[in-house]
């Protein structure tokens, strides 16, 4: 190819870039405009705001139920048949709830296992448009990846699984969702909620992130000086980051990509627009990237812990710290 030739198919690709960019934020900023708000539902104050121990573990999960039982009958009243039916959900007497806020879209943290007898343990870091209302199937994700460690674990580890609702998640269709704001006022909740965890589990648990979507760009956000020995970004936009060793972690960072996943086909670019940084720049499953990657099989982006999959087979071997067994 000639110096014009190749001079000329690098500004085309230039100019094809720059216009997916334009059109990811024209959707980002027209779509969102074109709905109406939804009004937001009653909820009651959180009634616990000390840090549970592992004494007070028992007591903290009464309250956050009674609070998800008087969410729910506020969201009654006010007419939510929707939320009212997903705040009892999160009151049924067998939910372990470390956290509980129907305010809003709502957050909240749940606990599946013993978090006090513990060797390993994973939290789950959802993405865009994950909230009370649509959390029961990101507790379908937890709970495949809580079944599917009993069945990877070695006799004798105890795992425990966190499913964590602990930020307001971006909506996937809004100008959030393409910027790293969300997830920069996220990541110090994260880290939060580990060192609650380590004062509940004690010294010896280990613990592993898994970041589905835009989660891991809060993942990526939190990582330095997270108490963690992995982190897991699954179908990843980017993190914010050119590569691995940016995130400065000492855990090992893990990244995989399902083939029907449509986040392959986003540019992984950032550019400075309006004063703000709109994309997440470098594809974590790119070898300049850096991590560790692993196969996720041929689902699609919310197919990473479907009960079966390749992927969630890894996630589970990932968080027991089987690096060995992990399929490339």
């Amino acid at each position: 190819m000639g110096s014009r030739s190749a001079a000329g198919w690098r500004r085309r690709v230039s100019t094809a870039r720059r216009t997916v960019l334009a059109a990811l934020i024209c959707g980002a900023v027209v779509l969102p405009l074109a709905g109406a708000a939804r009004p937001e539902t009653p909820a009651p104050t959180p009634s616990v705001s000390a840090a549970p121990t592992a004494g007070t573990l028992d007591e903290a999960y009464a309250a956050h139920r009674a609070d998800a039982a008087e969410a729910s009958r506020m969201a009654a009243a006010h007419g939510d048949r929707r939320r009212a039916a997903a705040d009892r959900a999160m009151a049924d007497p067998s939910r372990h709830l470390l956290a509980f806020d129907g305010r809003g879209a709502g957050q909240a943290t749940e606990v599946l296992g013993d978090l006090t007898r513990a060797d390993r343990v994973a939290v789950l870091v959802p993405g865009s448009d994950t909230s009370l209302d649509t959390y029961g199937r990101f507790r379908a994700a937890a709970l495949a990846l809580h079944a599917r460690l009993a069945v990877e674990a070695p006799e004798g580890t105890r795992t425990a699984v966190v499913a964590w609702v602990g930020y307001e998640t971006p909506g996937t269709v809004s100008t959030a969702v393409a910027t790293t704001g969300r997830a920069d006022r996220a990541a110090p909740k994260l880290r939060a909620l580990l060192d609650v965890l380590r004062g509940i589990t004690g010294p010896t648990a280990r613990f592993s992130l898994l970041c589905h979507s835009y989660g891991s760009v809060v993942c990526a956000r939190a990582a330095e000086g997270a108490d963690v020995v992995d982190i897991a970004l699954v179908g990843s936009p980017g993190t914010g980051a050119d590569s691995a060793s940016e995130l400065r972690t000492g855990a090992r960072v893990w990244a995989a990509r399902g083939a029907d996943d449509w986040v392959g086909h986003v540019p992984h670019l950032s550019a400075d627009l309006f004063g703000t940084t709109v994309g997440f720049g470098t594809d974590p499953v790119s070898p300049g990237f850096g991590a560790r990657v692993f196969a996720a099989g041929d689902g699609g982006h919310s197919d990473y812990f479907a009960p079966g999959s390749v992927s969630l087979r890894n996630l589970a071997r990932i968080t027991l710290g089987e690096t060995t067994e992990v399929t490339r």
